[in-house]
């Protein structure tokens, strides 16, 4: 089989670059192994938070000078401020296109989300659904808070919630108050209570008879309040238009966050990719696998997967967009951390003493975290030092930063993707033009 381009990976960086890459009518194909790290992700997307050196950053496209002073070879030093903007734009648009709309303060300001510990996140864009709790001013606009659960959910615990943000003296003065609201079907549910999750308890609510019963017992057991903040227990495509829903119904202003896995919030945002993607004309190879590539004066020629077998895979272009260590994009032997498909070349700390701080909580980053694939500014990787052509790298498999110490993955992903996409779009349009002319000389 034969493609434009093959992307290795189902994540924000491989759905980013596939859906640009078919956007501009390039035949392309994804290869995801399995459940994206999506499910077990906020559904924000966060830009950077903090420098390398643990400094907090609240203005982040301000922070990318700094940024490249203290890690040259950072991604976003790579791509730089222009590319890093244009691909954050072009994702909010899309997902616009998909009725997921990520929102940013109108300051170019980090805002926050809550936690369900009743801590703060600080990220960049947040959906529709998700209340932006400003830097400068926490609880602006709030006195009274309720923080909501259904009774017997376990994966929101609503008093833990209440007594974290009860001792941040931003919330002086604010009432906050928990409330447990009965489920509708509650009983026939607990008959499985291993599977009373989010995702079982959005099935339900899609009833609007249901949803009904769920908002009159929500105003009876909340009364008054400013915000109520629920946990993401709404469908992954319709979950915005049921809570609108349920705001009309209440008259509450309703606030979503993320709970233990499956979180729906982050679903939400990888549903809306992989059919925006389809719709585009684009092939999803699900729940295959590379398994090895051949190839042959710098290229990488053709693939091989565990459902194709003997069958390769041909494209101009490929991208590995793999992962870290937690999708198998990495893997940590004793002594060595190795790309475990190519082989590529990596970045990492000769001696395994020297892969991790000495206290696990530390502010600064260990680090095994900022060990990846080594690239260029292109971001094609080596093999023994030879680059590959046309082959490139792209999210978490890329070294030399920390996504989660930096509160950079999400923006990472989505920039490096959508480079590397302009890069084959280009070098298939010059492809194009080069055989044009051919064509026309054979044809007289």
């Amino acid at each position: 089989m034969k493609f434009d381009s093959i992307i290795i990976g189902g994540g924000v960086a491989g759905l980013s670059c596939a859906i640009r890459c078919a956007e501009a009518g390039l035949k392309t194909a994804v290869i995801a192994a399995g459940q994206s790290a999506l499910h077990f992700s906020s559904g924000s997307v966060d830009l950077l938070s903090r420098l390398p050196n643990g400094d907090n950053v609240s203005a982040p496209f301000s922070a990318f000078a700094e940024l490249k002073t203290q890690s040259p070879f950072h991604p976003y030093s790579k791509l730089g401020e222009l590319q890093c903007r244009e691909a954050i734009n072009w994702y909010q648009d899309v997902m616009a296109d998909c009725g997921v709309y990520l929102t940013a303060q109108p300051d170019e300001m980090n805002h926050y989300r809550v936690t369900p510990m009743g801590t703060f996140r600080s990220t960049w864009l947040s959906q529709q659904t998700v209340h932006q709790f400003p830097h400068h001013q926490l609880a602006q606009g709030l006195a009274e808070i309720a923080l909501v659960t259904v009774d017997g959910f376990r994966d929101f615990q609503p008093q833990l919630a209440a007594d974290n943000l009860s001792k941040l003296s931003a919330f002086e003065g604010v009432k906050i108050k928990t409330a447990a609201v009965e489920l509708p079907d509650f009983d026939n549910m607990q008959r499985n209570p291993c599977e009373f999750r989010s995702i079982d308890i959005s099935r339900v609510l899609r009833d609007e008879t249901k949803l009904h019963a769920f908002a009159k017992s929500m105003i009876q057991q909340v009364g008054k309040a400013d915000l109520v903040v629920l946990p993401a227990i709404f469908g992954n495509g319709d979950g915005a238009a049921t809570i609108k829903l349920l705001e009309g119904l209440t008259g509450f202003k309703i606030c979503e966050l993320p709970t233990m896995p499956p979180s729906l919030l982050g679903i939400r945002l990888e549903e809306a990719m992989k059919s925006h993607y389809k719709r585009l004309g684009g092939l999803l190879l699900a729940g295959d696998e590379v398994r090895k590539g051949e190839f042959s004066n710098g290229r990488l020629t053709k693939i091989f997967t565990r459902n194709h077998e003997d069958i390769p895979l041909i494209a101009d272009h490929f991208l590995l967009a793999s992962g870290s260590f937690f999708s198998k994009g990495l893997s940590a032997q004793r002594h060595a951390v190795s790309e475990p498909i190519f082989g590529l070349d990596m970045a990492q700390s000769a001696h395994r003493d020297h892969w991790y701080q000495p206290q696990f909580f530390t502010p600064q980053s260990h680090p095994f975290m900022k060990m990846g694939v080594e690239c260029n500014n292109r971001l094609n990787p080596t093999i023994n030092q030879q680059v590959i052509s046309n082959l490139y790298c792209a999210g978490a498999i890329l070294a030399h930063y920390d996504p989660v110490q930096e509160g950079s993955g999400s923006g990472v992903a989505i920039s490096t993707g959508y480079f590397v996409a302009q890069q084959m779009i280009t070098a298939h349009q010059q492809q194009q033009a080069d055989t044009q002319p051919k064509q026309e000389r054979t044809t007289a």
